[in-house]
């Protein structure tokens, strides 16, 4: 049985990472929104009780999660992306809910003042707040999960344990999203982090992940996602 997953249909954002988990691990699913537009999306969100709050949400059978973090949580196990003992898994999940803290901040430096209003009006506020992020918060998340690749102690090239899971998946999508968004402050930063740096290129030459990465079912960074490319945004 394939999983469903939901999410809009032109824009990586959120949804990407429950991808990622998805591609890395061979598994059998649907894309359903760049299929029907979203239709069945909008629907499965008014269904009421245990209705997802927002995009993505995967699905399996009579089973739905929502939310990156608790996404992943659930299908990490099942996707051998995810270690077995409960700390570990723990620690896992606190990675992946930090990076989800990134996420937002990183949005919100397009849409810092109102999500709902475009970008033109808010210039002044988002280039304050592009600022701080780029000083100061890129550095502090990519030398954070710096400290726990070189601190881990089954060895430095994974985030959890000694091998491959979500959460490296997810570090790839962030230096990706970043590099995108913010590509000099990025790079700054990367050559302070040559360990993260590291499981960048590390990610993307697995088989399956640069199979998909050289596919149509990887939606190109643009304008409408999650990570935006200003330049005036990019000191």
């Amino acid at each position: 049985m394939a999983y469903e997953l939901y999410y809009w249909p032109t824009i990586q954002g959120r949804g990407e990472f429950v991808r990622l988990a998805l591609e890395a691990a061979g598994a059998d699913y649907v894309d359903v929104s760049r299929q029907d537009g979203g239709k069945a999306m909008m629907t499965l969100m008014k269904r009421g009780h245990q209705a997802a709050f927002a995009p993505p949400f995967l699905k399996l059978s009579d089973r739905t999660v929502g939310q990156v973090a608790a996404i992943l949580a659930w299908v990490g196990p099942q996707l051998g992306l995810s270690p077995n003992g409960d700390s570990d898994r723990a620690w896992l999940n606190q990675i992946q809910l930090t990076f989800a803290d990134l996420v937002a901040e990183a949005h919100d430096t397009h849409h810092p003042v109102d999500p709902m209003a475009y970008y033109k009006d808010q210039k002044p506020e988002a280039a304050r707040r592009a600022q701080g992020f780029r000083d100061k918060r890129i550095p502090k998340f990519l030398g954070w999960a710096e400290t726990g690749l070189t601190t881990n102690p089954a060895g430095k090239d994974w985030l959890v344990g000694d091998s491959l899971t979500y959460a490296d998946l997810s570090l790839f999508q962030v230096v990706e999203g970043l590099s995108y968004a913010f590509p000099k402050a990025t790079a700054r930063t990367l050559k302070a982090t040559p360990a993260v740096a590291a499981l960048r290129e590390r990610v993307a030459t697995l088989p399956r992940i640069a199979a998909y990465l050289e596919s149509e079912r990887r939606i190109a960074f643009n304008q409408d996602g999650v990570f935006r490319h200003y330049p005036e945004l990019d000191g």
